[in-house]
């Protein structure tokens, strides 16, 4: 299972934050999250910042997923599916 693919079908933070605990409940529970939007042209981005129970279940999801940390945190960049859906004319 890919997991970062399936938070690529996520169109907003709320879904991006169901689908994260959803993927790091397999490694420990999510002690914290924090998402922030950002808007690029026409692309839409989520900076993911993700703290687990222990160390351990940190490298645990890092090593999984091929993430990094960014300072404490263990951090997840996402492009966000548009909610709006592209009809072709």
């Amino acid at each position: 299972m890919n997991g970062l693919k399936s938070l690529s079908q996520c169109t907003d933070a709320a879904s991006l934050v169901c689908a994260l605990q959803t993927l790091c409940a397999q490694f420990g529970e999510l002690t914290r999250i924090k998402v922030v939007t950002l808007a690029e042209a026409e692309k839409r981005r989520a900076l993911c910042l993700l703290r687990l129970g222990s160390l351990e279940q940190e490298q645990q999801l890092m090593s999984s997923l091929g993430i990094s940390r960014f300072g404490e945190d263990v951090v997840v960049v996402v492009d966000l599916k548009s909610a709006i859906p592209v009809t072709m004319q």
